[in-house]
């Protein structure tokens, strides 16, 4: 990122912006400026400095991106992105199979199957959700492709292959709204981009065919993967009763550590310690440990033990900068729905309900990789906004 700032650097002349494209830069920049905004309130300069860090690069990519808008091709910046990432994974899937033999083993075998998808992620240093949010757009693209390849009679095989294989991925990592957020792009893509080409019965006929197919494929991949069907249907609601009381359970860690109780037990938590400092938070550098105290402040061991995090974007920024960093959440997510729905493009509608509904769940504008995968479609999403925009007056 620092050799691709230096290099826009150089060539700033060639940099332009609109009035529009300047506020859109300013939207997908707020949670940075959010943080200088509240720098003050950090108790540690360095802590602060390394926190306001991470989301410096929100400024940068849409600065450079945005300001070369007319250069960026951006079917060709997707299609690239989609093929580049399911083969590198790929090669990371086989790789997976050299290096961690035992826990590919237990897999086939249907044992620990909650386990190996994070054991996956975890071998190349990613975390297990954050690589299955990238996987579920990445499957939704490729269903989209393949519509596009239909429609130009090229490489259609190639792209069904894309689909099929990414969608593998999805499972095999399998976390539940990575499946959930594929389902709903594939709505999206037949609302937004099937009916307009096809008329009502193709189009029926055609979502039939594709529901048929998938049910197949959920139908075998269960059979061989029992432990997905306790995990959707026993473990997620397991204990919902013992909201904020998960002590209460003996050994909590080998019944809870999945299951949604955990996150809402969470949840509580972190909304009762956002209402204690509504007005400017507690700072960037803070929220982590504020939110452990709290969990020992009122004796919740479970929670307090494991150190969880708040594992809720919305939350995590209300805790930090109080009820503006609410706002400004919302804000960064509903540019990316304004971008999508303006301009009726169903890839870019598909990463807003991505990333709005992940960000319930796990909080990736804390994270850098969640930060800068977010900023660079951002900047893409306007890119293509601008064009669109142009070619309609």
């Amino acid at each position: 990122m620092i050799i691709f700032v230096l290099f826009c650097t150089l060539f700033y002349k060639k940099l332009y912006f609109t009035k529009k494209t300047s506020i859109l830069v300013l939207c997908i920049a707020s949670p940075f400026l959010l943080e200088l905004l509240f720098f003050w309130n950090n108790d540690s300069l360095i802590a602060g400095l390394k926190s306001a860090e991470k989301t410096v690069s929100l400024l940068l990519l849409p600065i450079c991106i945005i300001g070369n808008k007319d250069r960026i091709n951006f079917q060709m910046v997707l299609r690239t992105y989609v093929y580049v990432s399911v083969l590198l994974v790929l090669f990371l899937f086989i790789r997976f199979m050299v290096i961690s033999p035992k826990f590919f083993d237990v897999y086939l075998k249907g044992m620990e199957l909650w386990e190996v998808g994070y054991e996956f992620a975890n071998s190349f240093g990613m975390h297990g959700p954050a690589l299955n949010m990238h996987l579920a757009f990445i499957t939704c693209c490729s269903f989209w492709f393949v519509f596009e390849a239909l429609k130009n009679k090229k490489a259609v095989f190639l792209n069904i292959f894309f689909v099929l294989l990414s969608f593998f991925f999805v499972l095999f990592v399998n976390t539940r709204l990575a499946l959930l957020n594929v389902i709903l792009g594939v709505v999206v893509i037949f609302i937004y981009d099937i009916m307009k080409r096809y008329n009502i019965q193709k189009v029926i006929l055609l979502f039939i065919t594709c529901a048929f197919i998938s049910a197949g494929i959920m139908y075998f991949y269960i059979q061989k993967n029992p432990y997905m069907k306790e995990k959707y249907a026993v473990v997620t609601l397991a204990h919902i009763d013992k909201i904020g009381d998960l002590d209460s359970l003996e050994n909590p860690e080998a019944k809870v550590s999945n299951s949604l109780v955990t996150r809402l037990s969470i949840w509580k938590s972190a909304l009762e310690l956002s209402k204690k400092h509504l007005l400017f938070g507690v700072g960037s550098s803070n929220g982590k440990q504020v939110l452990f105290d709290y969990y020992e402040k009122t004796n919740q061991k479970f929670l307090f033990k494991y150190r969880y995090p708040v594992h809720n974007q919305y939350l995590d920024f209300t805790i930090k900068f109080g009820i503006l960093g609410l706002l400004v959440s919302f804000l960064y997510m509903f540019t990316l729905g304004y971008l999508g729905f303006t301009t009726k493009n169903s890839i870019i509608i598909i990463f807003f309900l991505i990333f709005f509904l992940t960000n319930f769940v796990d909080d990736f504008l804390i994270r850098f990789d969640g930060i800068v995968f977010s900023g660079l479609w951002s900047s893409l999403f306007v890119c293509y906004w601008n064009k669109f925009t142009d070619s309609d007056k």
